[in-house]
């Protein structure tokens, strides 16, 4: 007996079903990071206690593998090599505009621009855009004695704040050095609280 013309539609779709569906999980295991804030991101979206006896620990559950980590209640960064092993830990100046907790990518690099506070900065390494208006990334200033990110008044910045909304997380040089070597395009960056 010849098959019907409606078995044979009906195994054609079932085929493009299981073929289309093999692609999609193909494609969400293979996608690389992208910049992230959604309201659940893959590291925590809690407060990440740190341990009180060691304050530089790396925070718990901040992700696997080489990675920079950004505690936005600690202002601190560590750079996280294979095995999880800390290779450097320091302390940063923040901004006044903050990434939401999660995981981002680094997107752009800069090796000496001007900041948005008007200060001259060196190995720029961004990798969330666009939050509130703000690209945040780490910098370093090229002057050891640099205002902070509060201290440049504006005629009018639209936000009703009189003070210029910068999202540069500010290293020493030495650690800007670190972080330039350490965070090429692609590397992943968790923010933690």
């Amino acid at each position: 007996m010849a098959p019907s013309s409606a078995g044979f539609v009906t195994a054609l779709t079932t085929a493009a079903l299981a073929t289309v569906g093999l692609l999609g999980y193909q494609a969400s295991t293979t996608a690389p990071v992208k910049n992230r804030t959604d309201s659940a991101p893959a590291a925590v979206t809690s407060k990440v206690p740190q341990h009180r006896k060691d304050p530089a620990a790396l925070p718990a559950a901040s992700g696997t593998g080489a990675r920079v980590v950004y505690s936005l209640d600690s202002d601190r960064v560590w750079l996280v090599g294979p095995g999880d092993a800390v290779t450097r830990t320091f302390k940063v100046t923040p901004g006044n505009v903050d990434p939401a907790p999660g995981v981002y990518a680094v997107s752009s690099r800069s090796n000496l621009i001007t900041g948005t506070d008007g200060i001259p900065v060196e190995h720029v390494v961004r990798f969330a855009s666009d939050v509130d208006g703000v690209a945040i990334g780490f910098s370093a200033a090229v002057r050891d004695a640099a205002p902070g990110p509060d201290a440049t008044p504006l005629a009018d910045t639209g936000t009703g704040t009189g003070t210029v909304r910068t999202g540069g997380i500010r290293e020493s040089r030495a650690d800007g050095d670190a972080m330039w070597t350490f965070a090429m395009i692609g590397a992943q960056v968790v923010v933690v609280h």
